[in-house]
């Protein structure tokens, strides 16, 4: 038998890495092309004018300028409305 414990327990393959998620770049900004502005599970932020959505929800300039942030009421399919955040890069 052991006298002292092992230096690390197992935890059965349930210990991931950070995803590193949430806005990259802030209003006012400025942008080049191709870069992250926000990473996100999901449309939490919608793209807007000079921005493009990735496969895995990134939001990513696609023009150069400086990054805007505005909110905008969006009707769903069952006709209700949820406001939500849209990002523009001018």
């Amino acid at each position: 038998m052991a006298k002292t414990k092992s230096k690390k327990g197992t935890r059965l393959g349930r210990e991931s890495k950070p995803k590193y998620l949430g806005v990259k770049l802030f209003e006012g900004q400025k942008v080049r092309p191709g870069m992250i502005i926000i990473r996100q599970r999901g449309t939490k932020f919608l793209p807007g004018k000079n921005v493009s959505l990735g496969r895995d929800y990134t939001i990513y300039a696609k023009k150069e300028g400086v990054v805007h942030f505005r909110e905008k009421r969006k009707r769903l399919f069952n006709k209700s409305q949820r406001r939500s955040k849209v990002v523009d890069v001018l």
